[in-house]
């Protein structure tokens, strides 16, 4: 399947406007052990467990991190993350029968030059590349039933053999071949290792003698499909089931001819997994981007056992119990069946991979937290949390399944929330989000009215033009009772409490991607412009921004009027409106600034750069300190004596006793 990273990054850009208003603190930012805390679930890519152990059971995530479950997946812990960066995709794991190893493949979901086949000796804990494979961008990895020593990987590349549980590969399919490439899908006969089946992208190919000739399997398919997935019945050898972008097909005559399974919709037609019963060969599953399709006389007809709104990625059947089965999904993390499919559950506990974009809390309560994903929909939204994350629960009745790009937390309990289509209102204690979309613009008309034998009446009339908000809603600001909204539209204002809103384009500008204001100071920019006014959005100036600066993540406006700008160029400073920039280094990185937050009295700051590293100023912005988290930080915010920090993948890690920024090197998730 060619995965791309419309899902998981859709929101990068989102992700760099998260400058986050930092309560006022008397104290600094912490220093001890980063927890993960959640919200739990997310987006779950691989399922595999151990066959001596079958309670002990490993998970893959599309970002690199590694999660275990010692008890057949009621609790889950993240115990490795592989690669530098967030950007390998966990798709294959395989405990191997023969030397107790785990081996992993992966690859780069940034560079299709990049991936590995790592393996581990210690239960997935520790994990080494295995040289002959480094840097190959493999997308499918099986071991034959009949000799674990030998594996076979298909790469972007083609397909590779190792005789020799990994030590050495070498290349089995002709290099520079003009099919076979792109390879998707690998099965092995379970009796034969020489007999293995590819699917490229386009099309199946079989090999009967360990790769030194091929023949294409095509007949019977649609041309032009993608194959997904590849099982060989291991009752039946002759019998082979592949999933295509056009459909499931079957053979009975171990590739020679395909025909198409009806009983799915054409609709359901991307299946990523098909998966046998270990026990029952006749049950099949099919994982779907519209469900788990189930059949029990081995695809004669299908029953879809799971809400249309499942996406599956992996499906793992416990060989004890084959009623027990789970689901690796996107969106809704675990799903857990003890029935043979009749119904699911979620098993995320202590799971978590959201992407988090907005985090609020309430001022009145410390213990309850808001938190904003992007990409989940329905599954997604807001969580809250009363006790400080121990326990969530989501609360995004009203939402529609939208995009949570901002959160702000308004006196008296009310939150506020940016989307990807609008603003929306929580009340306090409050089940469902309400919209708060309405924009009215006065326009104020003078006509003269002519009277004979003396001087014409002037007469104003003022006429409203009603409007909605729609679009993208990148931020929220607010200054006493006044509320300020970065959008797609331009820079909107609210004074009676979001029941309306003025404004629009800024000096013709739209697609503002940060707000903030300090008194009657207000900023807004767009990606490469900065806007200013001094009377509360009355006017405005674009600022003299210097023109070397082409990708503004946020703006801030410290207490002092003090303008900051995070970009892609670094941190700039104006203390004169807008008119003058100096470039502020002095410890902060020279790029890539997500975030630049001051506290209530503007001598505390903190910059993030969506790394592991996070920068804190402790004199006004002068000079500045970093320190290694561990984690990829978006948002850092103070709360009650702990440090929140909302991460890019991995929801919301927390810091207890917050008496620095110095982080404990244990703290490290790499």
């Amino acid at each position: 399947m060619r995965f791309t990273r419309s899902r998981i990054l859709a929101l990068v850009f989102t992700l760099t406007l998260l400058a986050c208003g930092l309560p006022a603190w008397t104290q600094n930012v912490a220093g001890a052990r980063w927890t993960p805390i959640g919200p739990d679930g997310g987006d779950a890519r691989s399922l595999s467990y151990d066959p001596e152990n079958p309670d002990h059971i490993l998970l893959g995530t599309s970002s690199g991190d590694l999660f275990s479950t010692a008890d057949a997946g009621a609790s889950w812990s993240r115990i490795a993350h592989l690669g530098a960066e967030d950007d390998m995709v966990l798709d294959h794991i395989i405990f191997s029968p023969q030397n107790h190893a785990i081996y992993l493949a992966a690859w780069s979901i940034d560079d299709n030059q990049r991936g590995d086949l790592f393996r581990s000796r210690d239960g997935g804990r520790t994990w080494t590349i295995l040289p002959g494979l480094h840097n190959k961008s493999i997308r499918s990895f099986v071991i034959a039933p009949s000799d674990p020593a030998t594996m076979i990987v298909g790469a972007l590349d083609g397909v590779f053999r190792s005789n020799d549980a990994g030590e050495t590969w070498n290349r089995i399919s002709p290099e520079g071949h003009a099919e076979i490439h792109n390879i998707e899908s690998l099965a092995i006969d379970p009796r034969n290792p020489d007999i293995i089946y590819a699917g490229t992208w386009h099309l199946p190919w079989k090999t009967e003698d360990g790769g030194r000739t091929w023949r294409s399997m095509k007949q019977g398919l649609i041309d032009d499909s993608d194959i997904f997935s590849i099982i060989v019945d291991h009752s039946n050898p002759a019998t082979v089931f592949l999933s295509a972008c056009s459909g499931i097909y079957k053979s009975e005559n171990a590739g020679g001819l395909f025909h198409k399974i009806q009983g799915i919709p054409f609709s359901a037609r991307r299946t990523r997994m098909l998966h046998q019963d270990p026990q029952q060969a006749g049950v099949v599953y099919a994982g779907t981007t519209e469900g788990l399709w189930r059949t029990s006389d081995a695809g004669a007809t299908w029953k879809r056992v799971t809400p249309a709104n499942v996406i599956v990625n992996d499906i793992s059947v416990d060989p004890r119990d084959p009623a027990r089965v789970l689901l690796a999904t996107d969106r809704s993390g675990v799903l857990l069946s003890t029935n043979s499919t009749v119904s699911f559950t979620p098993s995320n506990r202590g799971f978590v991979h959201r992407q988090v974009t907005a985090l609020a809390e309430d001022p009145e309560d410390p213990s309850t937290v808001f938190v904003g994903v992007v990409n989940d929909k329905e599954y997604g939204g807001v969580f809250l949390t009363h006790d400080g994350g121990a326990h969530w629960q989501q609360r995004s009745s009203g939402l529609g399944g939208r995009d949570i790009f901002v959160l702000r937390a308004v006196a008296g309990g009310t939150i506020l929330g940016g989307t990807n289509n609008g603003i929306f209102e929580l009340q306090k204690n409050g089940s469902e989000w309400h919209p708060i979309n309405d924009v009215v613009i006065e326009r104020r008309i003078t006509v003269k009215l002519p009277r004979p034998g003396s001087k014409a009446k002037t007469l104003t009339r003022v006429e409203n033009t009603r409007s909605t908000i729609v679009g993208h809603v990148n931020d929220i600001r607010i200054a006493g009772n006044t509320w300020y909204a970065a959008t797609a539209q331009g820079v909107l204002v609210s004074d009676n409490a979001g029941k309306s809103w003025h404004g629009g384009p800024v000096l013709g500008n739209r697609g503002f991607v940060s707000v903030a204001a300090a008194g009657h100071v207000v900023s807004a920019a767009t990606l490469n412009a900065v806007f200013v006014s001094t009377d509360s959005a009355a006017t405005w100036q674009e600022a003299a921004l210097p023109e070397k600066v082409h990708a503004i993540r946020s703006i801030t406006v410290a207490p002092d009027s003090t303008l900051w700008v995070a970009a892609r160029e670094g941190a700039y400073r104006s203390s004169d409106a807008g008119q003058n920039w100096q470039r502020v280094m002095n410890g902060l990185p020279a790029h890539n600034l997500i975030a630049i937050t001051a506290n209530s009295e503007g001598r505390h700051m903190v910059a993030t750069t969506g790394a592991d590293l996070v920068y804190e100023s402790s004199d006004g912005g002068v000079t500045w300190r970093a320190t290694n988290t561990g984690w990829n930080i978006r948002i850092v915010t103070l709360n009650s004596g702990r440090v929140l920090a909302a991460t890019a993948f991995d929801g919301i890690v927390t810091q207890a006793g917050a008496e620095s920024l110095a982080v404990a090197s244990s703290g490290s998730r790499r």
